[in-house]
């Protein structure tokens, strides 16, 4: 019998919470009813989920994906974030791949880092996946006197009219 533990993937020895059971089963649900997704959504599943506050009145979920699974999950994105903001009201959804950060080397080590394993990568990668439908098209950093920073992203200005309503934030 298929159920919705199949849509989540945790590591040896984790349990899922009943959060990132509930989205499981929320995917399972659209799989099973939605015979748009049903091919899609078919070999798709999570590794985890988590709920954040954006501000104090707006939440958001975040959904981690895998990696390899991420180019499946962004051609149904726009469909699959439609229906799961209906089924969790009020929430917006955003899907990020798992992604690894690998230390720095050391000095007498023969082995290399891949440069899309270092910090800085990583995070970028990130911020693509938050902003995906749309295009980054430029990155200004804001040092303030007291020592932090201020990213600040344009997007393609084609795009930002199309996909207004569903950005999370505008300066990260």
């Amino acid at each position: 019998m298929f159920t919705a533990r199949k849509k989540i993937a945790k590591e040896k020895g984790q349990e899922p919470d009943s959060f990132e059971e509930q989205v499981a089963q929320a995917l399972f649900d659209l799989e099973a009813t939605n015979q748009d997704f049903k091919t899609d959504l078919r070999d798709l599943y999570i590794t985890s989920a988590q709920q954040i506050d954006v501000t104090p009145s707006k939440n958001a979920i975040i959904i981690h994906v895998p990696y390899r699974l991420l180019k499946g999950f962004q051609k149904i994105q726009q469909r699959l974030v439609r229906e799961l903001e209906k089924k969790f009201s009020g929430k917006d959804v955003v899907l990020v791949a798992n992604r690894r950060i690998m230390p720095k080397t050391k000095s007498g080590s023969s082995k290399a880092r891949p440069r899309s394993r270092t910090l800085t990568s990583v995070h970028d990668a990130i911020l693509d996946d938050l902003v995906y439908p749309t295009e980054i098209v430029g990155k200004r950093v804001r040092y303030k006197m007291d020592g932090s920073r201020t990213l600040k992203v344009c997007f393609c200005p084609i795009l930002v009219e199309i996909y207004q309503d569903h950005c999370v934030c505008e300066w990260f």
